[in-house]
């Protein structure tokens, strides 16, 4: 059903995926006179960073196939089938054995979202919404009037509108690279990592982006090619015999690869009910208990899709299961380990079956995302050190190409892994690159040089400081996230262990930092007094981590998107 709106005039910063879901959105609940005025940095729109040459290479793969593809868009396997031969050729695909099942190379998903951008435009025009899309333009602050106007500053200029979206996208702070030579604070873009590197390069971080990292530094160094008995292969090249790679992994351990899901949608029907957290903030001192989501979401869903696994968990707490799994991965090298889940992702895709327990976390991980706020700082806490480290080995997704490479590379003497901990450090040292510290399993203390590091943890959650608007920050527009203790005791404990991670609010409760900006259900920024400011909505991924655990992904733009129109039309 469509709605009808008061308000005029909308910006939206940021003209990538998020900004698409948003704009389609609109196109399919609003009805009425508005305008629309889209501020991208780039001369593109659809793509954002991640698939476009800002976060992406030719053999870049993303993680998602296309029945997971949001539903608002067009299915991606029509699209394909109506590519030029030579695209196909480039990508080295088969239009006529691509299927909904199958992922793209992120480039090329690009050039697909660009192409839905393109209709939603088309669409908004013969539906009478106005979009003045403003190529090439990056707003550099924004400022709130008391009396509820948004004024958005870029160079040259300025605009006035009614209310604004911030859909900004990725951004990785740069610390010391441009400082120290062969110091990179992140992958992207990738060319910059395309280059013969004849020694031991540093990788920090063993996820999705260390695995896209790796494989760009190894098609400078050597090539890839399929052996007689189809098993993928890599050769140094000549200029580039003493090429290595180390990753350098918290837990030592590799994400989990790609297997067939159930439910492509990933459980969307699965998120609490508002009413549903309104009860649950009534019954508890106005908390949501992490408990009762880890039990109703993930424990119900064992229950019904994997009996034999719930009978021997259903009496674990969430930290003695998370320990349970992490122990069974943990006693096997870590690439031996791929090798395996490489093998049973593959008979999972062959038999179109789940591995359910793994389809459950990504499912619990979606779902957490927005009675999170919720949680007591208690349960913030056991969340980030316990869950969230499985999690995030769990739903990476691995394709399955990228595992090959990985697993060529290791063969070839090219690749390996070392635990670090949670307490290693990373130092500039000499004419380039890094010394990396770190204590071994054997608890001796270890100094390695490396001539190259790269910073490949992914996306971190960015705190206040880092948020690029000042004008916005000023007057407490916004304001920092944090999350209530409900033990006063307790937060008075933290508060003097550690006074930077706990502060006291104006209503005198104890409350922990997170990062990111403070937020509500609708993307609505709020006041110190948990206010909600019905002018301005932030969708910008590095600054709703704090309250959104699982912030990433198109399946979490599309939910955000439809909360933020829903808001707006109100």
């Amino acid at each position: 059903m469509k709605k009808e709106s008061s308000f005029t005039r909308l910006a939206i910063v940021g003209g990538g995926p998020t900004a698409l879901l948003l704009l389609r959105r609109l196109v399919d609940i609003y009805r009425g006179e508005l305008e629309v005025i889209i501020f991208e940095k780039t001369d593109r729109v659809g793509a954002g960073m991640p698939y476009s040459k800002c976060g992406a290479n030719d053999e870049h793969i993303t993680n998602i196939s296309g029945n997971e593809i949001p539903q608002v868009l067009d299915p991606l396997e029509d699209w394909v089938t109506g590519l030029q031969t030579e695209t196909l050729d480039r990508f080295h695909l088969s239009a006529a054995h691509f299927n909904a099942y199958k992922a793209l190379p992120r480039l090329l998903f690009g050039d697909y979202l660009e192409s839905q951008f393109k209709e939603v435009l088309q669409e908004a025009k013969q539906r009478g919404i106005t979009v003045d899309l403003r190529f090439k333009t990056e707003v550099k602050d924004i400022h709130y009037a008391a009396g509820g106007s948004v004024t958005l500053i870029y160079k040259g200029g300025k605009q006035q509108v009614d209310k604004v979206v911030i859909c900004t996208g990725h951004h990785w702070p740069k610390k010391l690279e441009g400082k120290q030579p062969n110091y990179f604070d992140s992958p992207y873009p990738p060319f910059k990592l395309a280059k013969s590197t004849n020694y031991n390069i540093a990788v920090r971080g063993a996820s999705l982006t260390a695995i896209d990292a790796v494989r760009t530094l190894a098609r400078n160094n050597g090539y890839f090619y399929t052996d007689a008995a189809g098993v993928r292969q890599f050769e140094l090249s000549c200029v580039s015999p003493r090429f290595k790679m180390t990753l350098h992994s918290r837990n030592g351990l590799l994400p989990a690869v790609r297997f067939h899901l159930d439910d492509p949608q990933l459980g969307r029907s699965t998120l609490l009910r508002k009413d549903e957290i309104d009860r649950l903030l009534i019954d508890n001192d106005g908390f949501v208990p992490l408990d009762y989501v880890y039990e109703h979401v993930f424990l119900q869903g064992i229950r019904e899709k994997q009996p034999e696994l719930y009978a021997s968990v259903k009496g674990l707490r969430m930290e003695d299961f998370v320990a349970k799994m992490l122990e069974q991965r943990g006693n096997k090298d870590a690439f031996a380990l791929l090798q395996w889940e490489y093998e049973e992702a593959a008979t999972s895709i062959e038999r179109r079956e789940s591995i359910h327990w793994k389809e459950l976390l990504a499912v619990l991980s979606f779902a957490l995302n927005y009675p999170a706020k919720y949680f007591s700082a208690e349960d913030m806490l056991r969340l980030t050190s316990t869950l969230k480290p499985l999690i995030s080995l769990i739903i990476a997704f691995v394709p399955q190409k990228s595992v090959e490479e990985i697993l060529a590379l290791h063969r070839a003497g090219v690749l390996n892994l070392v635990d670090v901990g949670d307490d290693s450090r990373v130092e500039p040292s000499g004419s380039r690159g890094v010394d990396y510290y770190y204590t071994d399993q054997d608890g001796q203390e270890i100094s390695k040089h490396f001539d190259m590091f790269v910073d490949c943890i992914g996306q971190p959650a960015l705190s206040y400081t880092n948020f690029p608007f000042g004008g916005l920050k000023q007057d407490d527009t916004v304001v920092p996230a944090k999350i209530r203790f409900r033990d006063r005791e307790r937060g008075q404990q933290s508060l003097s262990d550690d006074s930077k991670a706990v502060q006291v609010g104006v209503d005198g409760e104890y409350y922990l930092s997170v990062p990111g900006i403070a937020i509500n259900d609708s993307f609505q920024v709020t006041d110190a007094y948990g206010g909600s400011n019905t002018a301005i909505y932030l969708l910008a991924v590095p600054f709703i981590g704090g309250y959104n655990p699982d912030y990433s992904g198109l399946d979490f733009a599309e939910e955000a998107s439809l909360r933020v129109v829903n808001a707006l039309m109100l």
